[in-house]
């Protein structure tokens, strides 16, 4: 009964880790997709003067979030311990 209730309990956080996954790679892809597009608008921006000032604060907005990604990665990590840890715990008290 134990070796059943840990496999299901590994299918539950093998689950969950694809879920969240999932999730978080969107939320990464966009960032990146938007960054990628600030930047190379940013850059077009370069070649007229009056579009200069624009061009600047694109490629201050674009690397501002370039400190999102890892913000994204420690939230999804954050996330998923403690699922991980509620879990465990859950199954610390079933086995009592």
């Amino acid at each position: 009964m134990k070796g059943n209730e840990e496999h299901d309990i590994q299918k539950e956080l093998k689950r969950y880790e694809l879920f969240f996954k999932k999730r978080y790679k969107v939320l990464y892809t966009v960032n990146d997709f938007i960054i990628g597009a600030m930047f190379l608008v940013g850059s077009f921006f370069f070649f007229y003067d009056r579009l200069m000032s624009a061009g600047i604060w694109l490629f201050a907005i674009g690397s501002l979030l370039l400190l999102i990604r890892p913000t994204i990665r420690l939230i999804h990590d954050f996330h998923y311990r403690k699922h991980v840890e509620q879990q465990f715990k859950h199954q610390s008290s079933t086995d009592d």
